[in-house]
């Protein structure tokens, strides 16, 4: 007779939840396979998009590395540009300068890369890392709030998509009031949301 056997629930406490899923993401054994797979994903997916400009981010903890899918996606129009945040200090928002490989670079106050001297420019397009995410565009990130920050002062808006990997979603995962949710969520197994999709129109809000 088989036993039935139930996975722990993921805890509760988010700054619990963001350690675990972290110590999972690092931790997992196909992680390089899972990567593969979201690369040729972001790929399939940027072809359907009309943006020039990608804001991206410089890979942390494990996290996906969309640069070499968004470096592909440069070569097939000389205006796409990518950028990678940089903090103001003042603010605590994040301002996107023009990525290349080989530009050069300079660690910030958190001892992440960034881009050195290059040109600022408002991204039409934006790739969120999401530590876990849940239902209808909800992100777990790291509990600073720069993207919160940030996407509540851009304008226009740019529009959002989380990349992950599955093992972060969580059902249950409610936002909190200065929360902004994505536009999109990609994982290695595909398009796990979306707001077009989803039936949300833009022109109704």
């Amino acid at each position: 007779m088989d036993i039935p056997f139930k996975l722990p629930e993921p805890p509760r406490d988010k700054a619990t939840l963001r350690k675990q899923l972290q110590a999972e993401r690092q931790s997992l054994h196909d992680r390089h396979q899972r990567s593969v797979h979201l690369q040729e994903v972001l790929r399939v997916w940027l072809v359907s998009r009309f943006e020039n400009s990608i804001g991206a981010y410089w890979p942390i903890k494990g996290e996906f590395d969309a640069l070499p899918a968004l470096f592909r996606w440069t070569e097939a129009e000389p205006e796409r540009r990518i950028g990678l945040p940089v903090v103001d200090r003042e603010t605590k928002q994040l301002r996107f300068h023009v990525w290349y490989p080989g530009c050069p670079m300079e660690e910030d106050a958190f001892g992440i890369l960034k881009p050195k001297d290059t040109e600022e420019f408002h991204p039409e397009l934006l790739l969120v890392p999401c530590v876990g995410y849940g239902p209808g565009g909800l992100r777990l990130g790291y509990g600073g709030g720069f993207y919160d920050r940030t996407l509540a002062s851009l304008k226009p808006m740019p529009f959002t998509a989380g990349l992950g990997f599955s093992h972060g979603f969580i059902p249950w995962l409610q936002g909190e009031p200065h929360d902004v949710p994505l536009d999109a969520m990609l994982t290695e197994d595909g398009l796990a949301w979306s707001r077009e999709d989803a039936g949300f129109n833009p022109t109704s809000t």
